[in-house]
């Protein structure tokens, strides 16, 4: 071997290992994508009654409280048209019934559950252009047969005051407790309290005596029939009541985690996997070292080989 092509030669073997390091290098600028989530999405309803035709007003995503003349025990949900859902995206819709103090949000006073529906809308519940024959998901709860709210809403939680994963706080008025959260709708009504009225008067105990016979009691005579005077200046004028707000607008489940990519055998991480958290500083030095031993001994064997 010539002494001309063996510096040469050194110079290509180091030209090949810098163009190995330099993708190393320069792969501190890649970093992995995470995928989308789920968005929210817009529900619509309808009442069926017993019979199984609609109630009233067809297919509607409106919102408030309503006054019921016929308890909504059954209600059909689904996604409105014309909405994009990811595969693996799913939409909880409740139905929850609640007996109350009274007939409508004001009066309703606390409220405790009775029964609750869940279901979950998915990519298959959107309306199409052709849905006389499909079936959609339906819930339903007891029809209360005193005060009562119902409630429509757009999650899975179930609000009966309990503490445990899953619960939440009961809907209560006087202290504006206004949940369900996500409410889509809600219905109020009923004639006649839930729960008996108290007696007029105790039943006597034992260690009451009763009264002599033989002495007939006189009833006192008042001093002043006059009723006492009103001290209050004026009479308290209740606030209108003002219902919680309601949206059709409901959240997904949960987001779509993004998609892990797998990683191969060996320690080499994939280059999805570069970015600030990788530890590129190290590699790049460990390259670079590489260059220079190899320079180094081929510029050693050069010499040895002058030499002889």
């Amino acid at each position: 071997m010539s002494r001309s092509y063996r510096p040469r030669t050194v110079a290509a073997l180091a030209a090949i290992a810098l163009a190995a390091a330099v993708p190393v290098l320069g792969a501190g600028a890649a970093s992995a994508t995470p995928g989308g989530g789920c968005q929210s999405a817009m529900v619509q309803y309808r009442i069926v009654g017993a019979d199984g035709n609609v109630v009233g007003a067809d297919w509607t995503s409106q919102g408030g409280f309503h006054q019921w003349d016929t308890a909504p025990g059954t209600v059909e949900v689904r996604l409105a048209a014309g909405q994009s859902v990811a595969e693996g995206c799913k939409y909880p819709v409740s139905l929850a019934e609640y007996t109350t103090e009274g007939p409508d949000w004001e009066t309703s006073g606390r409220q405790t559950l009775a029964d609750k529906a869940t279901v979950y809308l998915t990519a298959a519940d959107i309306a199409g252009a052709d849905d006389a024959k499909r079936t959609w998901q339906r819930l339903t709860v007891k029809s209360p047969d005193c005060y009562g709210q119902i409630d429509l809403y757009g999650d899975d939680v179930t609000y009966d005051g309990g503490t445990g994963e899953g619960h939440g706080p009961a809907p209560y008025r006087p202290d504006n407790v206004a949940t369900p959260y996500h409410l889509i709708a809600a219905w109020n009504g009923g004639d006649k309290p839930c729960a008996p009225g108290t007696p007029d008067s105790p039943t006597p105990t034992a260690s009451q005596p009763s009264p002599t016979p033989t002495e007939p009691t006189t009833p006192a005579t008042p001093a002043d029939s006059t009723p006492p005077a009103d001290t209050t200046t004026e009479p308290t004028t209740p606030k209108p009541a003002k219902t919680p707000p309601t949206s059709a607008d409901v959240p997904p489940l949960q987001s779509a985690p993004p998609t892990a990519e797998p990683s191969p055998d060996d320690s080499s991480p994939p280059l999805a996997e570069t970015g600030s958290s990788a530890p590129v500083g190290p590699i790049a030095g460990a390259a670079a070292l590489v260059v220079v031993i190899g320079a180094a001994g081929m510029f050693a064997a050069a010499r040895r080989s002058r030499r002889s």
